[in-house]
């Protein structure tokens, strides 16, 4: 009898996935939860996107950059792009860096430019006049305590004035190829939104974050923002989402059918 009670111990701690722990009487853990169908929202939104033709695509900040730079001066324009996207179409950033790098777009050549040089340069960014004090003093920084190249983490990163979370997690993967957490934008946080990713509605980027990296895969982490992106920008909108377009029409929660 003593036996045959241990194997049925064994056999429910195997089926409630905790193995030796939960024979030794610790709490079984509940299962981590998900949200219904993402799996096959997530194929519908890759099928979608699958032409690669989004603003992101052909404009974005992987693109802003001079591939054939030397290493560091490539992270730094890459940074310096990501500052300068911030609530800016990529069509306008893009142009932005265009202008800059005819400039040659150094840490030195920003430091040797004058404010209202710089000012005519990336105009119309959004907030361009914050974006010129903040790219003057991120720059002296990075010559000063960096060598002239950007920190290696998140932690450094977000501590450069003009940025944030987002910012940082995106020049982590881009300049430094590290998967560091999910670049959650204004695109991810609203489908992610409409589509239940999160257990209950967050109210900011940095929420919607810490919500989807808790339940998904690390391995799809660094393709989230650039498929949520385009995304949001050609078929779930801000205003007036087309939904009658859109493969995941009968399987979103926020679908207008």
């Amino acid at each position: 009898p003593r036996r045959s009670r241990r194997r049925k111990s064994v056999a429910i701690a195997y089926e409630s996935g905790q193995g030796d722990g939960a024979e030794q009487g610790t709490e079984p853990q509940r299962p981590r939860w998900e949200p219904r169908d993402w799996r096959q929202q997530l194929e519908h939104i890759r099928e979608m996107r699958r032409n690669r033709d989004a603003p992101v695509d052909e404009m974005g900040v992987e693109k802003c950059f001079d591939s054939s730079a030397p290493p560091q001066v490539m992270r730094y324009q890459v940074l310096l792009s990501l500052m300068l996207s911030s609530q800016t179409k990529d069509q306008v950033t893009s142009a932005a860096m265009l202008r800059l790098r005819q400039h040659g777009l150094t840490v030195d050549s920003i430091l040797e430019m004058d404010d209202e040089t710089l000012g005519q340069i990336i105009y119309p960014v959004g907030f361009w006049r914050n974006k010129v004090k903040y790219i003057k003093q991120t720059t002296a920084i990075l010559k000063q305590k960096y060598g002239s190249d950007i920190p290696r983490t998140v932690e450094e990163l977000v501590q450069l004035p003009g940025v944030g979370p987002k910012m940082a997690h995106l020049a982590m993967n881009i300049a430094w190829d590290s998967v560091s957490g999910i670049a959650v934008d204004t695109h991810v946080h609203r489908i992610t939104n409409r589509l239940r990713w999160v257990k209950k509605e967050t109210r900011y980027p940095e929420e919607t974050r810490a919500a989807l990296e808790d339940w998904l895969p690390r391995d799809l982490w660094r393709e989230l923002n650039w498929l949520l992106v385009g995304f949001g920008q050609q078929t779930c909108l801000p205003v007036n989402p087309r939904c009658n377009e859109c493969l995941n029409q009968d399987i979103c929660p926020a679908a207008k059918r």
